[in-house]
């Protein structure tokens, strides 16, 4: 399972149901690269709401796995086609995460500026239960 980090301004969970799809672009930091390369079709995706929102809000599915971003015209960025699945029960804000000890060692809570980052199993089902301890 992943998570990945948007702008609500900027593109929204919201946009994506909206929109039913949509091609995730616009990472450009190496480690989050190498964690887009590694997401494969129909893995789970929790979205996150950065900015004054700071909370995860909903889940998606990898459409299709990594390829060259169509747009960048940069061969090492690539994108993935996300899919939305459903909102979470509630929105789980950051705060929360950092004190859970499942999340002590996340990239999520240690490296706050990556944009992609990969969860455990069991971080990714306490998410989806709204951080109700496993």
């Amino acid at each position: 399972m992943w998570l990945v980090k948007t702008e609500p301004g900027t593109y929204s969970y919201a946009d994506l149901e909206r929109e039913g799809r949509a091609v995730w672009d616009g990472v450009t930091n190496p480690v989050a690269l190498r964690n887009l390369r590694a997401m494969q079709a129909g893995e789970l995706v929790v979205v996150y709401h950065t900015g004054d929102e700071r909370a995860a809000v909903g889940l998606a599915r990898v459409a299709r796995a990594a390829y060259p971003d169509p747009r960048a015209g940069v061969a090492r960025l690539v994108v993935v086609d996300l899919e939305p699945v459903r909102r979470l029960r509630a929105p789980v804000p950051l705060a929360a995460l950092k004190q859970s000890p499942l999340f002590a060692d996340s990239p999520l809570v240690r490296q706050g500026r990556l944009s992609v980052v990969p969860l455990t199993e069991q971080q990714g089902q306490a998410l989806l239960a709204g951080l109700a301890e496993p």
